[in-house]
This record gives C-alpha cells, structure tokens and sequence, in this order.
C-alpha cells in the first residue's frame, strides 16, 4: 500500500527521525563505545577485559541461572494456576481470575522492600519464628531473587496459558477420548503440544525480564554476582572516565536478548499450531473437600503475591527507632517525613511520569496509527523500532541515553529532560500496543466517507479516528502512567541531584536500612498508581488488561 506524502509521509518521516535520534543512535553510541580504545581506534579491549575478569564470568553465568530457574519457577506456577482457573468452576473463581493480575501493580521495588521486611534480617516472620526457637534461612541472596520474582512474574505465564486454554477446541479433545484414548494420555497428545508456544512465548519473555531485573536484584543479591547489578555498580564507578567497560557490559548484555529473541523466532514459532476456533470445553464443578483446595490453593499464591502491598502499608505506620521497625506501635511520623519534609521525590515523580504519560500516549496514537492503517515499508520501519526498548534492560537503556546526550549539541544528562526520555522511550512500548488494540477494529469505509464529503485526511483522523480509539488511548494512558511512576532500572542511572523520584527514593532508604522512610514512599508511590486507575476505570469503564 502507497501512503501519502501529506500529511502521513511527513508525519511518518518525522516519527522515524525522532525514534532513530532518541532510540537506534543512543544504542549505536553505546556498542560504538564499546569498541573504542582508550586511543579513540578500534579495541575488544573492552570485551577481552571482560573475559580475563573471573568475577564477570561468574556473573554472566549467575544472571542464566537465575534466568532459568524464575523461568522454570514461573512455569510450575503460572501453568496450573491457568489451568484450574480455565477448567475447573470452584468457589471466588471469578475473584481469583483476576487478582493475579494486581501483582503487576505492585512495583518491584516495593516488592522486594516488602519481602525484607518481612523475611529479612530484622524481618517480621524472622523475628517471630527467632523468638520461638527456629532459625530460617537468609532471605538474601538466591532464595530472596528466586522467590520474589516468580512472585512477580509469574502473571506471565498465568495469563498467556490462560489465553491458550479458552482458545483451544475442546472437540480435539473429545475425540482423542472418542477412540479409547485415557483422558491423561489424551491431554498429553492434543492439549500440551497447542499449549506449548503460549508456555514458551511467555517463557521467553519472564526470562528476559529476569535477566535485565535491577530494583530486586540489587535489593536481594547480596554477594551474588550479576550483569544488571555489575553494569550498573560499573556505571557508577566509572562515571567521568572511560565508558568503555560499561559500554561492553551493555552490550553483552543486549546480546543475551538477541539471542533468546532469535530462538523464540526459530524454535517457538515452528511448533505453532493453527485451528479453527472452536468452543472451549465447559468447565467443571468441583465439590466439598476439592473445591475447598482448589479454592486455597490458588487463594494462597494470590494472597502471598499481593501481601507486599498490605505489608508497605503497615511498615509506613509502624513506629521506628533508626533501622528497627517497632511492629505494633503506630506513628505517623514517616509519613509525615515523606510528605511534608522532604516530598521533592514525590513532586518530581509526578511531574516526570505526566509529562512522559502525554509524550508517550500522543506519540504511540499516531504511531499505531501509521503502522495498522497507513502501511508501507517505511511504518513497518517504525513498527520494529517503536518495540526495540521492549527488548532493552532499563539500565543498559539508561547508560546509552546518558552517554549519548552528555555533550553535544543537546545536553540532557543532569536535567529534567533526560528522565523524561528515560520515562518515554522505555514505556512507549506498552502505551503502543494498547493504542493500537481497538485501530484494527475502526473500518476504512468511515474514513473514507468522511473524506468523501470534504473533510480532509488530518481532520478526519481527529474527528472520526480519535473518538473511536477513545477507549485504547484512555488504556494506554493508564499503563503508561503505571509503568512510568514505578520506574527504577533507567531513572537510576540517569538521575542527579534534585531529580530523585519515589522508586529511587524507596532504593535509597531500604539501601541506608531506613525502612520506615522506605514504606512511606512506597505508601504514597501505590497511592498514586492505584487511584488515578481507579477513577479511570471506573469512570471510563476501561479494561485495562483486556488485550493481554
């Protein structure tokens, strides 16, 4: 299909120029310093110095195992969870269905502030469980890592399996057992293999996410090694030096996502199975003592995913003397440090996440757009590259903007601008894809009769096209507020003095053991996440989380 010169060739032209200056330049900035030498020649000296270095190999193979095992972990939960909740009718179902998908509110950082204060040194249930004689493990290190962020990603897996199951044609399955078939036997053979590419899919996305993961693993690693954490510890300590060893580790690890992307490609897709839609099989009623242990089963993971939010509430009441939370004596004294002392992180926050919400969303609309009603090679340019960030570590992301726009013509670093960019460039992802959900349901045949009676391309798009994508871009607004205010893995990499946000205060307190500082923070960071959704679903009646 030929696009338009005017207004869409344009509006493509400069959609492209922004995301090639802002996304592909930074990112080439980076491998480009990554083989320089100190001599300004061409040098692996970077990457060789990697290689020579014994902790960074230690902790290029922690970061695949920890990748595995959350991705494994995940699995064996996200994968029955999806599969009772899809076939099985037993009590608070419908609650059950949906809480899950909470967990994804909850920002990391809070999660892992949560589980210290629950399971940490000084935690809650190890304080308990120390008075009464038994000693439980340290939550530091690979227990805390694996277990908080399967926790947090196993929705994952929950929801693309979920997906499959009501998708998949129950008849296969009734004639698998039509010719004597057992019924394990019969689900082994037909359900698994349809199954498989939503398990792997999402597979491969948790495990992206666990390998570029900062705010638990900088929180939990304690003395394991890890990229995110040493490109990160790298960036800090080399800043007005060479970036040569940071650029390095960056690429290393956008390399690792190359390569898991490349296989999903390769592997997954061939064991895609089509059918025609069919009619899901009916679920079943489970009574009396098995429905009581479906219904606590899953109730337990749910309860234990969103305890983090009930846990960051009580600690920012809770009365504290330095670092000991003193559980049971109430103070609002926290609070009010947060608030009223020292509220700029709150402020900046705000100020920063509303700003990105309004580039992001303004952006993603007319690119979706371009990319589902305007089609050329020129948008399907745009369609890869508006995604690329999506694949992208916040902190590698963070070292290539910082790097790139420190001199220059534009300067950024130092300023408000460059956690804006931050901010929009690593969530436009998601304000994309929810913008683009109700276009491919918009007919041609009404632009095409409002053009027909004079109306021209441009103001057609504002008064026939908007209006319809009223309800996507209400979405896309909500998870780009959501996904920006919690933001951690770019912002901390890019932010100075007088810039610090909610999430980076939160990391800096639990870092200095002031917890209840820490929950307060966390306090106000859930508030501003959780009401404007609130008052937007409800007043918008939005489905937030239908497309996924």
């Amino acid at each position: 299909m030929k696009i338009q010169w005017w207004p869409w060739g344009v509006l493509t032209a400069i959609s492209l120029a922004l995301l090639l200056f802002f996304v592909l330049y930074p990112l080439g900035v980076l491998f480009g310093n990554s083989i320089t030498g100190q001599d300004g020649g061409f040098s692996l000296e970077g990457f060789r110095a990697l290689l020579a270095d014994s902790q960074y190999v230690e902790a290029f193979g922690n970061t695949l195992i920890l990748g595995l095992a959350v991705t494994t972990c995940t699995v064996l939960v996200g994968v029955p969870f999806a599969y009772m909740v899809a076939r099985y009718d037993f009590p608070l179902k419908n609650l059950v269905a949906i809480l899950p998908v909470l967990t994804i509110v909850i920002p990391e950082i809070i999660v892992g502030q949560s589980w210290l204060l629950i399971l940490g040194n000084n935690g809650i249930l190890t304080n308990l469980l120390g008075d009464a004689g038994i000693s439980l493990p340290s939550f530091y290190g690979w227990t805390g890592m694996v277990f908080s962020m399967t926790l947090v990603y196993y929705t994952y897996i929950y929801l693309g399996v979920l997906a499959a199951l009501r998708g998949f044609d129950g008849q296969l399955e009734e004639a698998g057992l039509s010719l004597g078939t057992p019924p394990f036997l019969t689900k082994l053979r037909v359900l698994v293999p349809v199954l498989l590419p939503a398990v792997l899919v999402n597979a491969l996305v948790v495990f992206t996410l666990v390998v570029g993961n900062f705010a638990l693993a900088m929180l939990l690693g304690s003395r394991v090694p890890l990229l995110s954490v040493m490109t990160y510890n790298t960036f800090v300590s080399e800043m007005g030096g060479s970036p040569t060893l940071q650029s390095a580790m960056s690429v290393v690890s956008i390399a690792i996502v190359a390569i898991v992307l490349f296989f999903q490609k390769r592997v997954v897709e061939r064991k895609v199975y089509t059918m025609t839609q069919g009619r899901a099989p009916a679920a079943t009623r489970v009574r009396s003592w098995t429905a009581l242990l479906y219904t606590s089963g899953v109730g337990l993971v749910i309860a234990i995913s969103l305890l983090p939010l009930i846990v960051v509430f009580i600690a920012a009441f809770t009365k504290t003397s330095g670092p000991v939370m003193q559980w049971g004596q109430w103070s609002l004294a926290s609070m009010q440090r947060a608030v009223h002392g020292a509220p700029e992180p709150i402020l900046n926050s705000l100020k920063f996440a509303s700003l990105a919400t309004v580039l992001g969303v303004a952006f993603a609309v007319l690119a979706s757009y371009l990319t589902i009603k305007k089609r050329s090679a020129s948008t399907q340019v745009l369609d890869y590259i508006v995604v690329l960030p999506l694949t992208i570590s916040g902190t590698v992301l963070g070292i290539a903007l910082v790097q790139t726009f420190n001199t220059g013509w534009l300067v950024l670093a130092g300023t408000s601008g460059i956690m804006v960019l931050c901010y929009t460039v690593r969530r436009l992802p998601f304000a994309v894809r929810n913008a683009s959900s109700m276009l491919f349901n918009i007919p041609e045949s009404i632009e095409e009769a409002s053009i027909s009676l004079g109306v021209s391309p441009l103001m057609t798009f504002f008064k026939v096209v908007l209006p319809a994508m009223k309800a996507s871009i209400i979405s896309a607004a909500i998870l780009m507020w959501l996904t920006t205010i919690s933001e951690l893995s770019a912002s901390i990499v890019a932010y100075s003095g007088g810039l610090e946000t909610m999430p980076i205060a939160i990391f800096r307190q639990v870092d200095g053991g002031r917890l209840g500082m820490a929950s307060a923070y966390g306090a106000a960071l859930v508030t501003v996440i959780v009401l404007p959704i609130i008052v937007s679903v409800k007043a918008f009646r939005i489905k937030l989380f239908s497309g996924k």
